[in-house]
């Protein structure tokens, strides 16, 4: 008997998915039993094999993808687990109930309709976990449980292989190039932040939009998109401040990362962000869809370095109190003795 089976139907990018990684990885630290059942993908499947972590591979298709349902029966039937933990709406769906606590970990406002056989659902924010309340779903099969993230310091990246000026300020953002993530604003006020460059580091089908943009706002010298990249420790290694620039943002997985690194945070007042910050005290938080107020929130934290030092070491305690991997794993393991049947 397994203690825990994991199903995830991630995409080939993205937060969720790389956070799914790095707890599987932590469980396994940890001593959990633990299997899991996951899409081909080669840039994170190598990473749970080289941490010990046990995993099978099923399309996770659409509609007409008859083998991932009958493949997770199958498995489930193998490892008779006693919890099951399903990331991604199509996950959840396909993976059947049965005589084990199936649980299911939300990173958005989803709707419900995937949930409905789950005994647990697990928000990780407090204010998803509000929302999944408002919804109808029963308080005491709500739970909070946060990210963590990685904070093995990175190494400084050569600004040079980006055509960046070694002394030019350096902010940095980070995810999909997708309209929530709110890279138009960001590039928009970085044309009021005289001097200095951009590195957005994502993949997305708006790339050639931002260019389009960037050129708009006189400011294509200054901004460059790297592309979906492995190497975040490296980034904020690099960077003078992180902008977590989205519209949309229901965790800010982005700002914990930042704090890990001791980079200092400007974001716009989107619900993650808004959740993990104080203002002035671990980030400044900047009104949404304002350029002008972003630009001034960089502007100062590029020109205070005593400031900047305040907002990296709030930011770095905040991290160390909450969202360390031992502070994480450690509330996973009480949920499971909790729920496990």
């Amino acid at each position: 008997m397994t203690m825990l089976l994991q199903t995830m139907a991630g995409s080939p990018f993205g937060g969720a998915e790389e956070f799914f990684v790095r707890l599987a990885c932590g469980f396994q630290r940890a001593g959990i039993d633990q299997h899991c059942v996951v899409r081909p993908n080669e840039g994170r499947n190598p990473v749970l094999a080289a941490n010990g972590v046990s995993f099978d591979e099923l399309p996770f298709g659409g509609r007409l993808d008859l083998r991932t349902p009958w493949g997770l029966r199958q498995q489930i039937k193998k490892h008779k687990p006693r919890i099951v933990l399903t990331w991604m709406n199509r996950a959840s769906r396909m993976t059947p109930s049965g005589d084990f606590t199936k649980v299911a970990r939300l990173g958005g406002y989803y709707k419900l309709k995937n949930f409905r056989d789950c005994d647990h659902l697990i928000g990780n924010t407090k204010d998803i976990c509000d929302y999944l309340v408002r919804e109808g779903w029963p308080v005491d099969r709500t739970h909070y449980l946060p990210n963590f993230v990685d904070a093995v310091p990175g190494t400084a990246i050569d600004r040079a292989e980006f055509n960046t000026p070694s002394d030019a300020p350096l902010i940095l953002g980070l995810g999909r190039l997708h309209e929530n993530k709110g890279f138009d604003t960001l590039i928009r006020a970085l044309a009021d932040v005289p001097g200095a460059y951009l590195w957005i580091a994502g993949a997305g089908d708006l790339k050639d939009d931002l260019l389009k943009l960037s050129g708009e706002c006189g400011v294509a010298d200054r901004v460059r998109l790297l592309g979906w990249r492995r190497d975040v420790a490296n980034l904020f290694a690099t960077c003078d401040v992180f902008c977590a620039s989205s519209r949309h943002e229901p965790l800010g997985n982005m700002v914990i990362e930042a704090w890990a690194h001791g980079k200092p945070v400007v974001a716009q007042a989107s619900q993650g962000p808004v959740q993990l910050i104080t203002q002035g005290e671990s980030g400044l938080l900047s009104p949404l869809e304002d350029a002008s107020a972003l630009a001034g929130d960089l502007r100062t934290v590029l020109d205070d370095k005593v400031l900047s030092d305040t907002l990296s070491a709030n930011g770095r305690a905040a991290f160390e109190a909450n969202f360390t991997e031992d502070v994480v794993v450690a509330r996973y393991k009480a949920f499971f003795d909790e729920v496990a049947r």
